[in-house]
């Protein structure tokens, strides 16, 4: 099935793959693009790599690493000062992903899996080189864009630090391989790389190449997928291990970022409610322990509204922009507005409100029942609190807009500098 993943030089958003596209204006490069100067390439690195967000940034990373000693960069300048600090609770829930993405100075991505690779131990047992594993870390960094609101490498950040407290749960810390913990890391990470910030109905209705190269279904998952894939062959981590578990380790991560397909949602979620009501989860079987793998990273990629407030509010106002972005894109070049897409006629409070209602209450109470522990009782905590905010928030909206309304539809009958007398008194 990955013998495709040669694609890694076909997939990419090259320039001259645009021309069979009836859309030819919408460029993906500049859908939320900065003012700034893209840097030269040789032709040569467009043919090498898979997507343009790495031809148009160069790795900023190894900028000024000395040469002599790689690895001293790699273990102590990395983890110093407060972001050192931040990795020694990354197991709490209320882990500030934004603030350690700022301690990073933007390698917030990088910096968390390195440490989660070294906690589990993963480099050793698998024998991972640790300059290929940072450079493998650098490249899934760069391919998440970062003009994207929402869909870049701090979400992708705070998914894996998501996944990684779900890993810590009795019922997955007790039964979980090392093959696992390496394939859930690696899936969070890379669940969401070289996302373009629109979603699956845009590029199919503007007749995108990669709508086509994946017959319309689960397209974005997929390219995430098979970028993931390109990145792994390209830096080599994996290249030690037998052909047949490489292999075996690229499908199975494929399986796990395709069942982030929310449009997937209602399957997985009725698979899972029915192994809950049979009691059947058995996760010394192979296939079960994967299945749970799966509802856990979908736990994690949706598990804003499930964080305290201050958090779920600005992860709640970064998708609704992307979403606004993509509507006024659509409004431009006379395309059908995606109706959750459209700022005329929504609000971050309603989109947030069907969003918790209709998503992910529906798949976090079933996982409360799957590990019903102190860390799920937070969770459905913050999302009935998170639910309560939001409405009351809405509310307040309404009644503003209303009294609003009234004021403009009742007309004046003084003159604004005219003293008005209480009834009652005598007139001059």
């Amino acid at each position: 099935m990955l013998g495709d993943v040669r694609v890694r030089s076909q997939v990419g958003f090259e320039p001259e793959r645009r021309g069979s596209h009836p859309y030819l204006y919408v460029d993906f490069r500049t859908l939320h693009s900065r003012p700034e100067a893209a840097r030269p390439v040789s032709a040569r690195n467009v043919r090498r790599l898979l997507s343009f967000q790495r031809y148009l940034h160069s790795s900023r990373f190894f900028h000024g690493i000395p040469a002599n000693n790689p690895l001293g960069y790699i273990l102590d300048d990395d983890f110093t000062g407060q972001a050192k600090l931040m990795l020694q609770k990354v197991g709490n829930w209320n882990f500030d992903i934004f603030l350690f993405d700022r301690l990073t100075n933007g390698n917030s991505l990088v910096n968390l899996t390195f440490h989660l690779f070294n906690t589990y131990g993963l480099i050793e047992l698998f024998q991972l080189d640790m300059v290929k594993l940072r450079r493998f870390l650098v490249m899934i960094q760069e391919d998440y864009h970062c003009q994207n609101p929402y869909h870049n490498a701090v979400h992708a950040a705070d998914v894996t630090q998501a996944m990684y407290c779900y890993l810590q749960e009795p019922k997955l810390a007790e039964t979980l391989t090392s093959c696992d913990l390496l394939l859930g890391l690696l899936a969070a990470a890379t669940h969401d790389l070289d996302h373009p910030g629109v979603n699956q109905p845009f590029l199919i209705k503007t007749d995108h190449y990669l709508a086509a190269l994946y017959k319309n279904s689960s397209v974005l998952e997929n390219h995430h997928w098979k970028s993931a894939v390109g990145l792994l062959r390209e830096s080599d981590l994996l290249s030690h291990l037998p052909t047949e578990d490489r292999l075996n380790m690229e499908e199975r991560l494929g399986s796990l970022i395709l069942a982030t397909d929310i449009s997937r949602q209602n399957d997985y979620l009725s698979e899972f409610r029915t192994h809950l009501d049979k009691g059947d989860l058995c996760l010394t079987n192979g296939g079960h322990r994967h299945f749970i793998l799966q509802m856990a990273l979908k736990c994690a990629d949706i598990c804003n509204p499930c964080r305290p407030w201050k958090l779920s509010k600005q992860w709640s106002e970064k998708v609704t922009e992307e979403f606004f972005h993509q509507g006024d894109i659509e409004r431009k070049h006379n395309l059908e507005v995606t109706p959750l897409c459209d700022r005329q006629s929504n609000s971050v409070a309603n989109i947030q409100i069907g969003f918790m209602a209709y998503v992910v209450e529906p798949l976090f109470v079933e996982w409360s029942r799957f590990s019903d522990t102190r860390l799920s009782q937070t969770m459905m905590s913050h999302l009935s609190l998170n639910k309560q905010g939001w409405n009351e928030g809405r509310d307040k909206q309404e009644a503003s807009s209303s009294r609003a309304s009234e004021e403009q539809r009742t007309p004046a009958t003084k003159d604004s500098n005219s003293k008005v007398l209480p009834q009652g008194s005598k007139g001059s």
